[in-house]
């Protein structure tokens, strides 16, 4: 099970084939926001310049709520515009998600990695850690990341991969990330050598996504989608040369590769998308999202929220009016605003 939901992309369209406005099977995967709350100023984050909601961490109550209410679960992923670790139950909430077989992951900022936290993730169950670094030197990551804090960074997440290799522990699974920014992607190749000296044999690319307005460096000029200069091309093939001969892999997200997920994939790639139909995202508040692209793609929840986990069963909101008009939208030439430039300005 965790190989294949490791590669979630083709697990689910292996199950999700068929695309109706009424979804006839419940999702496998769920998003939960556990915390909106942060302590960096990421200039490629929307919270870093606008209230998206108000701060919150998801209670227990909700998160037990909405896991029961999915019995089939197969994935969740716990992260969603803050930072995970701020949360005190993180370890309770993954231990309830490993209970029921549940593949679980999240993504972090590393800056609250300690040893207590090694051993309660260990012991939790926890599949994935993904730690968002985007730079490989302190100045860049301060100018990217807003804080000070890529030498501490680099120091715990070797020293977690030590006590790892001490415990004898397989999981978490670590990677490092690096969004795709004009500003950085020269420093891919210094990347994937600071995760081999790191002991962490994985590295993402991950896609820059960012709305008509624009803000830090979430825009179209520092965008690499469609625009990659032959000296940003030959940086991420001398990083991936550079991964074959350390021994790191080397990919993108969405499952896929580098140079793959910088090219526009048809006219109309949203209408590939398989995400309403097979997961469901929740804000720290319960509010449901149709992804985790939409808070960075567009602005105002309110214009495409498809329900509420406080007030409506899961099974409710699915199949509700709204989801099935998203759905409905997202089949036709005019997609929904978050899903209209998927794709296009950025990969799927």
């Amino acid at each position: 099970m965790s190989a294949t939901l490791a590669d979630p992309r083709r697990y689910f369209e292996s199950v999700f084939k068929e695309r109706k406005p009424e979804s006839e099977a419940p999702p496998v995967c769920l998003y939960l926001e556990v915390t909106n709350r942060c302590n960096l100023l990421c200039e490629t984050c929307p919270r870093t310049f606008e209230t998206l909601e108000p701060p919150a961490d998801m209670s227990l109550d909700l998160f037990r709520s909405i896991i029961d209410q999915v019995p089939g679960l197969k994935r969740a992923v716990l992260h969603g515009v803050g930072e995970p670790m701020l949360v005190r139950e993180l370890p309770e909430m993954v231990k309830l998600l490993k209970d029921r077989g549940v593949y679980v992951l999240f993504n972090t900022n590393g800056t609250l990695l300690r040893e207590k936290r090694f051993r309660d993730l260990i012991a939790s169950g926890l599949d994935e850690l993904r730690v968002s670094l985007d730079a490989a030197d302190a100045k860049t990551y301060a100018e990217v990341r807003g804080r000070p804090f890529f030498d501490r960074i680099v120091r715990d997440v070797t020293r977690l991969r030590a006590y790892q290799r001490e415990a004898g522990a397989d999981t978490p699974r670590i990677s490092l990330w690096l969004t795709g920014l004009k500003e950085t992607i020269a420093q891919l190749p210094d990347f994937v050598r600071l995760a081999a000296r790191m002991e962490v044999r994985e590295v993402h690319l991950q896609r820059l996504v960012f709305d008509e307005a624009g803000f830090g460096l979430a825009r179209a000029e520092s965008s690499l989608f469609e625009a990659t200069q032959a000296d940003e091309q030959a940086a991420i093939a001398e990083a991936q040369a550079l991964g074959r001969s350390l021994g790191v892999t080397l990919d993108a997200s969405g499952a896929t590769e580098p140079g793959l997920s910088l090219k526009r994939q048809g006219d109309t790639p949203w209408s590939g998308c398989r995400r309403p139909w097979s997961l469901m995202y929740f804000t720290a508040h319960g509010r449901a999202l149709p992804c985790c692209i939409a808070p960075f793609s567009a602005r105002g929840y309110e214009n495409y929220t498809l329900g509420d986990a406080r007030t409506q069963s899961l099974a409710e909101i699915w199949n509700g009016e709204a989801y099935r008009q998203f759905r409905a939208q997202l089949m036709s030439d005019d997609p929904p605003k978050p899903c209209r430039n998927c794709g296009l300005r950025w990969s799927l």
